[in-house]
């Protein structure tokens, strides 16, 4: 690829000045030059050369306004704002209608959360620029800073309508409308975009995001085509076009669209993941499991990995290598509730009860707190005969769930267990309250409790009343 004169000069320059450091010679430059090479060291983050350079730069040119900016820069980046501030003054006094005056002072009212007021610096610099875009894109950076997506995507449009090329107002733009919930007008706003700007991959694969989100697969499959049309190694479109393949069920498709994110790039997880998932809809066992396999190879702490080949073989209904999996799973993550309660039920399905129980009590002290977890680990702890740690467990589930009927029923039923009639009748008497039909699970649960003529009376009362 052959460089532009412009970008030919650049290199030259910072060749030139690193030689003259290397050789201790002192080369001159213009101070446009110093400009470029400081800002090139800034971007790279070789601070240390950066400041050598500027130091050599006011020595041959004190009086550049530009140079001085530049030094303004570094003392912002290096959180140095009164002093930045005095040569911003300073330079004002020499040159009141510079632009990038009004741009440092914003950036320093920026820096110090002071946003509205860097919006007032920013409406000045407006006044003296030939760039609109950029300071437009500025404001709306401040706009979202005081959290106002309204005046943040009006600004971010402008700056598009001078420079319809700028992605990351792009980007802002559609942001701040789906921030504030207004994903059909963004797609109202793209499609006028693209009208101007019909090659822009970019609008055409956040069209597409948009469609996904509002469950329009037909229509984001559509818009990242174009995306992938215009730029064919546009690995992000291919995969969102994957997941909305995936949602209307065309699995073969989805599978086409994750295999060309590998072709781009090293293969992800993820995307192995989903074409496991996608074969194992088609029925294609063998390539699912393969695919799981890759999955955990590919990145050996990723839960939903193990979730899914322990899920497989659980469907497979061959609870063996089941447990074999997830048991692989505890021992890379001890602490993963997933799986821990994926062991629960693997074992109580085996009939390994006390095994269960344990897997359970697990998945709770790692943060498992679904109604369904609690709810099982009682039924095995009553299973096993221990009535007061079942009624302890429930205690604890009720501070979550205190209104589930589920959870006062089996109190109801534990507390007739251990004789404890008051603390009985009282939970009997939430359960119905809650959900009078439920009272079978006294039935289901406790058949010795529901023999008993005072509990029937109870409820054949409470139905009465």
């Amino acid at each position: 690829m052959q460089l532009s004169d412009e970008e030919e000069n650049y290199n030259l320059s910072l060749s030139k000045f690193e030689s003259m450091l290397k050789t201790n010679k002192v080369f001159f430059f213009d101070s446009e030059e110093f400009e470029e090479i400081i800002l090139h060291y800034l971007d790279t983050g070789k601070t240390a050369l950066a400041k050598k350079a500027l130091k050599l730069a006011l020595d041959q040119h004190p009086k550049s306004t530009g140079l001085k900016l530049v030094q303004v820069e570094m003392l912002i980046f290096e959180d140095k704002l009164e002093i930045a501030e005095k040569l911003l003054n300073e330079l004002y006094a020499i040159e009141p209608h510079n632009e990038e005056i009004y741009i440092q002072k914003a950036n320093i009212c920026s820096k110090r959360d002071q946003h509205e007021k860097a919006v007032e610096y920013l409406k000045m610099a407006l006044e003296f620029t030939d760039d609109y875009a950029d300071v437009y894109n500025l404001i709306g950076m401040e706009y979202l800073f005081m959290d106002n997506l309204e005046e943040a995507k009006d600004s971010f449009i402008k700056c598009l309508e001078e420079d319809l090329e700028d992605q990351s107002a792009l980007y802002n733009v559609v942001y701040c409308f789906e921030f504030l919930d207004k994903n059909t007008e963004a797609i109202e706003y793209l499609n006028n975009y693209i009208e101007k700007n019909p090659y822009s991959e970019i609008a055409w694969h956040q069209k597409g995001r948009l469609h996904y989100g509002l469950n329009q697969y037909e229509e984001a499959i559509r818009a990242f085509e174009y995306a992938t049309l215009i730029d064919e190694d546009f690995l992000g479109a291919y995969m969102e076009k994957a997941k909305a393949y995936e949602r209307l069920n065309q699995y073969d498709k989805a599978i086409e669209s994750y295999s060309r994110t590998i072709e781009l790039d090293d293969a992800t997880s993820y995307a192995l993941l989903r074409i496991g998932k996608c074969h194992e809809k088609l029925g294609n066992t063998a390539f699912a499991l393969k695919f799981y396999n890759d999955t955990v190879h590919e990145d050996p702490l990723l839960d939903k990995g193990w979730i899914a080949i322990t899920d497989f073989y659980v469907r497979q209904n061959n609870f063996q290598k089941a447990l074999f999996y997830v048991n692989k799973a505890l021992a890379i993550d001890n602490q993963n509730k997933l799986y821990w309660k994926r062991y629960a039920t693997i074992n109580k399905q085996m009939n390994f009860f006390e095994e269960a129980e344990f897997g359970y009590r697990k998945a709770v002290e790692f943060g498992d707190t679904e109604l369904d977890t609690w709810l099982f680990w009682v039924d095995l702890l009553q299973f096993l005969g221990e009535f007061d740690g079942a009624i302890l467990t429930l205690l604890q589930a009720s501070e979550f769930y205190p209104e589930s009927d589920e959870i006062e029923y089996r109190l109801a039923g534990l507390y007739f267990m251990i004789q404890d009639n008051a603390k009985a009748k009282f939970h009997l008497s939430n359960g119905l309250r809650l959900n009078f039909d439920n009272y079978v699970i006294i039935e289901d649960l406790f058949p010795i409790v529901w023999t008993k003529k005072t509990v029937q009376n109870y409820i054949a009362k409470h139905k009465r009343q």
